[in-house]
């Protein structure tokens, strides 16, 4: 099986399963209890605090465990909402955020909120002018993702930060395809909230943390007991806050090296499918990119069946988002870059990691265009062009 579709879930790294195990038998105490065998969990969680404080460049204060990126993107947004809407009841997103944002956000609107959504250029940069002019005495908060789950664009996160700052508005970013792929300081960036998810970079699934930068007013989104600091109720994940702490720590170790090793496969696979196949479209800024990313669309051919004809020959990737892979509409990443529902509808998204080889590339770029030859054939776009 050659797998390309990292952006939507990663294996677990045997070095991250290898540090949780104990944590689902031998080392079960409750973190909450106060007698040794709790002590033991307690520890394990502020150990893995601190792991990912030092891979965003924070500190460990400023980490709270969630159950992934959804749920820190909701409470990012809901928590600032509630907790400054006698300041203010507007908020700045994007068009194209991942839909725990954007639905997020619209659920707000239905209560009273006021949502502006920033247009995106043809690369599905966000247009930094359209921020500045949309901001009112109201904004209380700006939410823009770092990197697109789909094209893989990069934002202009400092800039952003710095009008947000100038203004007095809070910044809350989706790092959830950022962190633990390139080294950045969430001090440096000026980030004030910050959405991570452990399955994007080796660990488990069902485990994320929200950084809050320290002073930032926010109410809780999940209540309960004083887990959290009283911010985030409910029995902490022990075994997947550990596999977060552990994928965090292999992280900051190889990601480097890691970023030039993908890339290069990224780059060969680009170029491969470029010379093989005529009219396909790359999506996403040429520069300004996660190095793992390769997003195109296909004219004349279904997205879907090239995924079909893709699985049946052993490939794994996707069309866009995973959390979006049922529905029969186009991405609406793609619509707001200006792409036609025709082509949009014809996406392909490669996604790499590290696992993947040369030799993986090499099937791919073998096989893919004998399906979009085939698929071609039957298609009534192609032969009446």
């Amino acid at each position: 099986m050659v797998y390309m579709d990292y952006n939507a879930t990663t294996p677990c790294d045997k070095r991250v399963v290898e540090e949780m195990l104990p944590f689902f038998s031998d080392e079960f105490g409750n973190p909450s209890s106060l007698y040794k065998k709790a002590k033991k969990s307690r520890e394990a969680i502020e150990k893995a605090r601190s792991q990912v404080a030092e891979l965003l460049h924070c500190t460990p204060e400023e980490i709270f465990f969630t159950s992934g990126g959804t749920e820190s993107d909701n409470w990012a947004i809901k928590g600032v909402a509630f907790a400054l809407k006698d300041k203010g009841n507007h908020i700045i997103t994007s068009k194209i955020e991942h839909h725990a944002v954007l639905n997020t956000v619209k659920f707000l609107e239905k209560i009273g909120f006021e949502i502006t959504y920033v247009p995106v250029d043809k690369y599905g940069v966000v247009d930094i002018d359209f921020i500045k002019k949309s901001i009112k005495k109201e904004t209380i908060l700006i939410s823009i993702m770092y990197a697109n789950n789909e094209i893989g664009t990069i934002q202009p996160i400092e800039e952003i930060s710095e009008i947000a700052r100038k203004n007095g508005i809070y910044f809350h970013t989706d790092g959830v395809q950022v962190v633990g792929k390139i080294p950045f300081s969430v001090e440096e960036k000026g980030i004030d909230l910050l959405s991570l998810s452990a399955h994007k970079f080796y660990g488990p699934k069902g485990v994320g943390a929200l950084y809050i930068r320290k002073g930032v007013k926010i109410l809780p989104f999940v209540h309960g007991g004083h887990q959290e600091k009283g911010k985030r109720g409910g029995t902490e994940n022990v075994p997947g806050i550990v596999g977060l702490g552990k994928a965090s720590e292999i992280a900051q170790q190889e990601m480097e090296e890691e970023m030039k090793r993908v890339k290069k496969l990224r780059d060969k696979l680009e170029n491969g499918i470029k010379e093989k196949i005529p009219e396909i479209v790359i999506n996403g800024h040429p520069e300004k990119r996660l190095y793992n990313t390769l997003n195109l669309c296909v004219k004349y051919v279904e997205g879907e069946s090239l995924l079909l004809n893709l699985d049946f020959e052993g490939i794994c990737a996707s069309s866009g988002s995973a959390c979006t892979s049922g529905s029969l509409e186009p991405s609406h990443v793609l619509l707001a870059i200006g792409l036609p529902h025709e082509i949009a509808h014809g996406s392909l998204r490669f996604s790499l990691g590290k696992y993947n080889t040369d030799e993986d590339v090499d099937k791919v770029i073998k096989v893919l265009p004998g399906i979009v030859e085939k698929l071609r054939k039957i298609s009534p776009f192609w032969n009446n062009k």
